[in-house]
């Protein structure tokens, strides 16, 4: 590891390409893979709640993302940028499934009702 006030002076100096993680996880190897999960929704009433994100590969294997630490407000036909962390990456993405909380343990239960989503890969980009 490097400390954070002198990362860049201990990479620059290196003559190989070297990948460098700003958001870690507490499980090996440390290292987070981040999308941006962009999102239009369909519900005519306001939603606010959290998103977690579910996918899985081919082989069958699954990783759920980190549900953020902030509510997204969802309005009809607005789109939402979330950023969401995975602690492993799978290659080619099978499936994937979104599941919408307002951590709220009385109430009613809503759902999301969702018109488009991209989920892209921000340490894969041409994914």
């Amino acid at each position: 590891g490097y400390y954070a006030d002198r990362w860049k002076k201990m990479l620059i100096s290196k003559s190989s390409p070297t990948k460098t993680y700003f958001d870690t996880s507490d499980e090996d190897p440390f290292c987070m893979y981040n999308y941006l999960l962009d999102i239009t929704t369909w519900n005519k009433n306001i939603r606010r709640g959290f998103i977690k994100v579910k996918i899985t590969d081919y082989a069958g294997n699954t990783v759920e993302s980190e549900m953020n630490s902030e509510a997204s407000t969802f309005q009809q036909y607005k789109r939402v940028k979330i950023l969401t962390g995975f602690y492993r990456d799978l290659d080619k993405i099978s499936k994937i499934s979104l599941t919408f909380s307002t951590k709220t343990l009385i109430g009613p239960k809503h759902k999301l009702r969702i018109l488009q989503m991209r989920l892209k890969s921000l340490n894969n980009p041409e994914r």
